[in-house]
Parts: C-alpha cells; structure tokens; sequence
C-alpha cells in the first residue's frame, strides 16, 4: 500500500514540474502534493525521497540554486523526451479519439490528452495540421454526449487515489427518484461507458460472497467522495475485463443469463452489423430470420434493445423478461389508445 502511495505522488511530482518549467522550491511541490492529492499532511522529506526516487530511477531531475533558493526541475533530457513525430494519418485518428473522449472533460483523463495535443501542436509542422484541418471538414464525430465532467473533479481525484491506494470512501450518492444516501464503498475501478464515467466499487455494508456486493455507481450522481483512514482488500479473483464481459451494459448485480431473441429477416441485418456483445451467438432459421443469444446482467439491458425492433423482434426466454416485456406494451397500448392530456 505504502508503494502505491509513492508512485501515486511521484507521478503527481513529475506533472508538477511538467507545468512549472523555472522550477518549484521543496515547500512549493510539497503544498501543491498536499492540494492536488487531497493529503491531510505531508512531510518534506517524504517529498524529497520521492525526487531522489527519481533520480535513481534515471530521470533527468535536479536541484539548482535561484534568486528564491533551491529549486527542482526538469532538465533538458526529461523534456527533450516529449521530441514527437507523426504523420498527417496518425494526427488524424488522434484527433477523431480526442472528439471520442469529450465527456472526460474537466477530469485528469482529458488533462492528459491535452497536454498531449498541446505538445503535438508545439512539435509537428503546419503543413501536417494544414492537412489534418483540411480532412477533419469532411469527417465529423456525433453520438457522444454533450456533458462535461468538470464539477466532479475533486470527487473523481479523490475516487482514483482511493482506487490505488485500496482505501475505503464514504459518499454522498444522490440516485434518480430517491432520498440523498450515504455510502461507504471500496473502488476497484473506472469504467468509461456510452459517454458516461461509472465507479466499480463494493459495498462495504455487504458481506463478501454476496452477489449483490459489487455495484456500479454512476460518476454524475456523486455529490461528495471521502477517503477515510481505512483500507480494504481487493479480491484476487477479480478481473475488471472479464467482468465486464460478461453483460451488455452498466446493470450490476445477479448472475449473467442467457437472453433469446427472434430478430425477423429484414432487422436481422442490423444485428450482424451492430452486434450488441462480442460474444453473441447467431442461429439462421429457415425463412431468414435468426434467434439471437446474448449474455446480460439484468432485463433492462435487454428489453430497451427489443423495443426499439418493434415487431421485428420478440423475447424467447428468459419467461420472466418476456413477461415484463408484455406488460410494458400493454401499458404502452393503453397510453396510446386514449387521447393526449392537455
């Protein structure tokens, strides 16, 4: 754990003297530590191990007598790292991922890849931005939200540094519908999903074994997020890629099922284009329809997908989502049967 918290703030010194390029005395990185990483106290030598650390580690780091007094900084080998070529292609695809990426804005994510641009900007000749421009007025991103992760900064900061460092966070957690709710919750990880940042966490109120122990809280419905002074243990067992494989969306809790589905020939094509999960099975029938089998966590996941086909799909099994799903048109039904409220 202790190793965790080094590199965390090692890595917080390097952005620290990234953006400060005259160099920071001691005291200086030591506050700018303290406010960034959220740290009740921290001392100077700590900080000053932690540069040494990186001196060892071969980066070009050093200590230099100025007006103010000792200052660390870059030297010019750390810097002359970031010396960058690409080609107009590459600058391209960078630029499509960066329009992709715009709901991380506000966030240490988006820092990152405009640090990362700025750099590019600085380095690659005009006539390769030029071109880049030139080809970007013909090929344009949509579908991503339009929101910005900006007001969630501190909690985000505060959610990733409890995530290295296995520590436990109490929250403040505002659901949809429902009363302002306090948590205490272990973070495993961040999933970025449709635009959205979800938090991978257990529930530290739920025994270990418990289905239900892991959820998966929506960024957005955080209103604050505290690091105690306690610490948890991640399960070995636990792998966030295979997890997240195993259902199509952000539901959490309960076993994955397998879900049938009878998608008619003329909506069947859509499916083979837009699979919904990388490991959907496909059955042809006879007059060209095809029985769709797909893994997910929870019936939601399922039915909005089904609604959207219309009649060109019909739930199989499981019985209990067909039901559901025959319920939600009957409501639908008598909704539209009857005229609008004025």
């Amino acid at each position: 754990m202790a190793r965790n918290e080094q590199l965390i703030r090692q890595h917080k010194i390097l952005q620290i003297l990234e953006r400060n390029r005259f160099g920071q005395l001691l005291p200086e990185i030591r506050d700018e530590l303290v406010n960034d990483l959220g740290l009740s106290s921290l001392h100077e030598r700590s900080v000053r191990r932690d540069l040494e650390a990186l001196q060892a580690a071969g980066l070009d780091v050093g200590v230099h007598d100025s007006p103010r007094g000792k200052v660390w900084k870059l030297g010019p080998r750390a810097r002359g790292t970031y010396s960058i070529a690409a080609s107009a292609t590459e600058l391209i695809a960078l630029s499509l991922s960066r329009d992709l990426l715009y709901p991380l804005v506000g966030t240490p994510f988006w820092q990152g890849i405009e640090t990362f641009w700025n750099k590019l900007r600085e380095e690659l000749p005009e006539t390769v931005w030029k071109h880049c421009d030139d080809y970007r007025k013909v090929l344009y991103v949509r579908g991503m939200p339009t929101k910005s992760y900006a007001k969630q900064q501190g909690v985000l900061a505060t959610i990733h540094r409890a995530t290295m460092e296995h520590r436990i966070v109490e929250i403040e957690y505002q659901p949809p519908g429902k009363d302002l709710q306090r948590r205490k919750i272990e973070p495993y990880a961040v999933v970025f999903y449709q635009g959205s940042l979800y938090i991978i966490a257990a529930a530290s109120e739920v025994p270990e074994g418990d289905e239900d122990r892991i959820r998966h809280l929506k960024l957005d419905r955080f209103v604050r997020a505290t690091a105690l002074d306690a610490w948890f243990q991640k399960p070995k067992e636990f792998d966030l890629a295979s997890y997240m494989g195993q259902g199509l969306g952000m539901f959490s809790g309960g076993k994955a099922r397998d879900f049938r589905i009878r998608i008619s020939q003329r909506a069947a094509r859509w499916i083979i284009e837009d699979p919904w999960h990388a490991d959907q099975k496909i059955e042809t029938q006879k007059d060209g329809s095809i029985i769709l089998t797909v893994k997910a966590a929870h019936d939601l996941e399922i039915i909005p997908r089904v609604l959207a086909l219309a009649n060109e799909a019909e739930i199989l099994a499981p019985a209990s989502c067909r039901k559901q799903i025959a319920s939600i048109i009957e409501g639908l039904a008598a909704t539209y049967r009857s005229a609008p409220a004025t």
